[in-house]
């Protein structure tokens, strides 16, 4: 009988520096569940338990969005992570909100963890070389792996310009065509791996071009994936996102490739004893801050999530303070996926930072109606053109005090029917004041007389949920598929 050899690869995507458990959302059949889940501890744990199992036959790797989402994170710009990160036992990792503070900084990073980061699409603008690996090269219980890293593409065309000073991202079929034929013939690689931030639905469009694709990790968009995806012979899984899942991927292995796969989705909740010296590292970089992350800011009498696609209860929070710190009926934010639900009761000085990171300052600019349709209706096509490659948000935009409707199924630039502004239609020529915070809320291109106020992000949360905290339900925006 051929030799047939077990490997097992465990995905970690989209952590964004949750070194704690916390509640994550979970749909039930009436509504969000809110277990405890992650925690650095509770994943070291259960990875010791998947090693002993599999003989050390395993491959962790780290999708990105590690080093920036909480506040040890933002405050250290992603150095106080380092420690935690380097004991869990990675492997590779690519990425996305690691350049947050710039590529030289994201580089220095880098250099301080014990794994390599892979980005074959990252490019040096000026001479045309990579900063980082294209690919690495792994064996385990006699299997040779090729492990490609395809960075976020979005980096340099939807995030802060500050992110992608001197680099470009892309995503070269043909590069990734060559690399995978180079691990093949030269390297002898029986298993091709590319650990992408893409997000799922590039991803799926990916493994239907290029040949010769085993397995994509996949990240960036959050999905849990309880079943993988098979396209046509390539095995795509994503794990959530802020620790709180780990996708598991067993493979077995012939002569001429993988023969078989099982799959699955892992909690990481209490089953999963805390790792001991791994629960002394999280310790070690929380102690200094859990006295003013602990401190209580207020209440909320509803669950405060992201996990919808149009609107989400958080956002609704987060533009009713900018608005009110700024005076302004209308307000604008990112819809981003990022930060860890606050259920219905106590908000914490920590759950603020969850949900806005980056604590922009809050910001204003005048806009006219033909402003605001243009601007929505470029973010609706990075949202849900029908070319994958051509999505570059996150969820669709977050507004408050206007009402849209729209078909989503439409042409780009043709999807808003109405848009409506104190009961009345908004027409292209009025123009308003709104309230936003970062470019990714209003991008630097739209409006005029932008300027920055003196509050920032996390202070006019504060404010706003001191004063009561709820927005009136005919202040939230909502945009509603016609």
């Amino acid at each position: 009988m051929p030799e047939r050899n077990k490997l097992t690869i465990v995905q970690l995507n989209d952590v964004h520096g949750y070194l704690e458990p916390h509640p994550e959302l979970v749909w039930g059949h009436s509504g969000p569940l809110f277990p405890i889940l992650g925690g650095f501890a509770r994943i070291a744990g259960a990875l010791r338990r998947i090693r002993v199992e599999t003989g050390g036959n395993l491959l962790t790797l780290d999708n990105g969005d590690m080093f920036h989402g909480t506040y040890p994170a933002v405050v250290s710009k992603g150095y106080g992570i380092v420690p935690a990160a380097n004991a869990l036992g990675i492997d590779a990792m690519t990425a996305h909100w690691e350049f947050a503070w710039g590529p030289d900084h994201f580089e220095k990073l880098a250099a301080k963890l014990n794994y390599p980061v892979l980005a074959l699409n990252c490019y040096r603008t000026n001479d045309g070389t990579r900063p980082f690996l294209p690919s690495a090269i792994f064996n385990r219980g006699g299997v040779t792996v090729g492990v490609i890293g395809m960075a976020a593409t979005i980096i340099d065309k939807s995030m802060p310009p500050s992110f992608s000073v001197g680099r470009r991202f892309d995503i070269d079929e043909v590069a990734l065509s060559m690399e995978i034929q180079r691990l093949r013939n030269e390297e002898v690689c029986q298993v091709i791996v590319v650990l992408s931030h893409l997000g799922l639905p590039q991803d799926a469009k990916l493994a239907e071009a290029v040949d010769g694709i085993d397995v994509i990790l996949s990240g960036h968009t959050h999905n849990r994936l309880r079943t993988a995806i098979l396209v046509r012979e390539t095995i795509i899984i994503q794990s959530g996102c802020h620790g709180s899942f780990l996708g598991r991927l067993d493979l077995v292995i012939g002569e001429r490739g993988i023969l078989s796969f099982d799959h699955m989705l892992i909690p990481i909740d209490d089953r999963f004893q805390a790792d001991e010296a791994m629960q002394q590292i999280v310790d070690d970089i929380m102690r200094p801050h859990r006295s003013e992350l602990g401190r209580q800011v207020g209440v909320t009498l509803i669950p405060l999530h992201r996990n919808l696609q149009l609107y989400s209860p958080m956002d609704d929070l987060l533009l009713h303070a900018i608005a009110m710190a700024a005076g302004t009926d209308v307000a604008f934010s990112n819809g981003w996926r990022y930060g860890a639900p606050i259920p219905a009761g106590p908000v914490t000085v920590n759950d603020l930072w969850n949900i806005i990171p980056t604590n922009p300052s809050v910001s204003v600019t005048d806009l006219l109606g033909a402003d605001i349709r243009q601007m929505m209706e470029e973010n609706l096509e990075r949202t849900f053109s029908p070319d994958p490659y051509r999505q570059m948000g996150g969820y669709l935009k977050r507004f408050r005090g206007l009402t849209m409707f729209g078909k989503l199924e439409n042409p780009a630039g043709h999807r808003i029917e109405h848009i409506f502004f104190k009961g009345r239609e908004l027409e292209d020529d009025e123009e308003i004041a709104v309230s936003f915070v970062t470019a990714q809320g209003v991008p630097e291109k739209y409006g005029h007389a932008r300027r920055d106020l003196s509050i920032r992000a996390i202070e006019a949360l504060e404010a706003c949920l001191a004063a009561g905290g709820a927005a009136s339900p005919d202040d939230v925006g909502r945009f509603y598929v016609s």
